[in-house]
């Protein structure tokens, strides 16, 4: 049943987290925000976005589960197109991606998934994404139908082939659900989507009854901040207004225009992984920070507790249509930094990816416990007296709005996997992660070493990546060890 958030108190609650706790902490006897890790003193999410294992870790050699491997020393994987001919997996010869091919909207990737066959990785891209409009059907064939089935390696990716070579690569990491970048990096913060399918500005409005992590680390004095790229000059004074300006802007799209083309302006909106709840970002300001304050911060050892740093999501996130080697060259710096500043010695560093993209992977996601009661919806793919009335005004448009939410509506399914790596002094050497984690495992890590209640259901059944830590020996990595140097210098493009 669909939650709502009716009435002053509801909504008051709803706002602030305070809503019924999905389970104790992990020490109930012990007071909520105890430090139960003091060896790890800074924990770092750096999460890109829109690449699966396969398509990135795939070739990687002796380490990790990637590509079955045929005869000839080329992956066997291989899906049919819409004629019934097959497409193997191939090596993509360019770093730059095609505009708007492979996709990862929550259609898509159910048809990708297909009930665990794994086989519309090139018929997604032929049948759904022209039915979802603003993309030239032609594409979606040939060249375009195949980019879906394509991956990197090595000689493409140094930098990231020699971090998962090094430190432990967790290769049944799963982002959180069958869907794309809003939903999944929902369930990073607060452990559910909360019914969001999609990037629709109708659809953001809301926020979780037990709030967000961030809630929770504000409650017990824990320190944390979200980074990010920002414009030289804009103070924060300048950056809530942007913001406000954003969310009036959001509301009227709301109202009127909840289609595909605005979706695409509203994704770019997006600055920061606090503002996918944009409803609670008030509060978060005073925590949001610039990508220079964390280069600074990591090299004086100042860094807080938790932080989330990301990227440029139109330049350097890895996205389609960006170059992927900007985006390793902006981790490759993130992840440098954290090596070699003051406050290494305490340091966690989680590289991950919010979802996989559109981009093949071969191990099909295990179901996940859902988070709460709450199932998909959305403005024009939810039955409602709105959804006819639009369907009657633009019934063109409510259709192909429509195509991108098709699919089931719950959240009890891991999405594809995504690549993950532990960066640590502790971390184990020549380790694979094995157990199946995905994003809410972050969030049961800080529930972990601050004795936290989880949040929702999955995150109160998730595991942690602490296996890839011994935190019972001397760290392994104290002196940080020699990593390769991305395709591209930080700074020189």
């Amino acid at each position: 049943m669909t939650q709502s958030f009716k009435g002053p108190g509801r909504r008051l609650r709803a706002r602030h987290g305070g809503g019924p706790t999905a389970g104790p902490s992990p020490e109930p006897g012990r007071p909520a925000g105890t430090d139960l890790l003091p060896q790890i003193k800074h924990i770092v999410v750096l999460m890109m976005e829109n690449h699966s294992y396969d398509n990135y870790l795939g070739m990687l050699k002796d380490r990790g589960d990637g590509f079955p491997i045929g005869a000839d020393g080329q992956p066997e994987a291989s899906n049919r197109d819409a004629a019934g001919e097959p497409v193997r997996a191939h090596h993509l010869m360019s770093t730059v991606q095609r505009d708007q091919v492979p996709s990862q909207s929550w259609h898509a990737t159910h048809h990708q998934w297909g009930h665990g066959k794994h086989d519309g990785f090139v018929t997604a891209t032929q049948v759904v994404v022209p039915a979802a409009g603003g993309v030239d059907p032609a594409a979606c064939e040939g060249p375009g139908a195949a980019i879906g089935m394509g991956y990197w390696t090595e000689d493409d990716l140094p930098f990231y082939y020699g971090l998962a070579r090094t430190f432990p690569v967790a290769d049944r990491w799963f982002s959180s659900c069958l869907g794309p970048t809003f939903p999944n990096r929902r369930f990073l913060i607060a452990g559910t989507a909360h019914g969001l399918l999609d990037d629709a500005p109708s659809d953001l409005l809301d926020y979780p009854p037990n709030g967000t992590i961030f809630d929770l680390l504000d409650r017990y004095g824990i320190s944390w901040a979200n980074y990010h790229p920002v414009a030289a000059g804009q103070s924060k004074l300048r950056s809530y207004a942007r913001h406000k300006r954003r969310m009036a802007r959001r509301r009227l799209l709301a109202a009127g225009r909840p289609f595909p083309s605005v979706n695409r302006g509203v994704k770019k909106d997006l600055q920061f992984t606090a503002d996918i709840f944009p409803v609670g970002i008030r509060r978060y300001l005073r925590h949001v920070h610039s990508t220079d304050q964390f280069f600074a911060d990591a090299d004086n050892g100042t860094l807080p507790a938790f932080s989330i740093v990301d990227p440029d999501f139109e330049a350097y996130s890895e996205e389609n249509p960006q170059d992927i080697s900007k985006g390793e060259s902006f981790a490759a710096e993130v992840i440098n930094r954290c090596l070699h500043g003051q406050g290494w010695p305490g340091t966690l560093l989680i590289w991950v990816y919010d979802e996989h993209g559109g981009y093949y992977d071969h191990v099909p996601p295990p179901a996940a416990v859902p988070p709460d009661d709450v199932e998909g919806r959305s403005v024009t793919g939810t039955p409602s007296r709105l959804q006819s009335a639009l369907r009657m005004a633009f019934p063109k448009k409510v259709e192909i709005a429509g195509n991108l939410d098709a699919g089931p509506r719950r959240y009890d399914r891991y999405g594809f996997r995504v690549p993950a790596v532990l960066v640590s002094p502790y971390a184990r050497p020549d380790y694979v992660c094995r157990e199946v984690l995905d994003h809410t495992s972050v969030l049961k890590l800080v529930e972990q070493k601050w004795n936290l209640p989880p949040l929702t259901a999955r995150d109160a059944a998730a595991a942690s990546p602490l296996s890839a830590l011994d935190l019972t020996a001397p760290p392994a990595f104290l002196d940080p060890p020699s990593l390769p140097q991305p395709a591209r210098a930080w700074g020189s493009w």
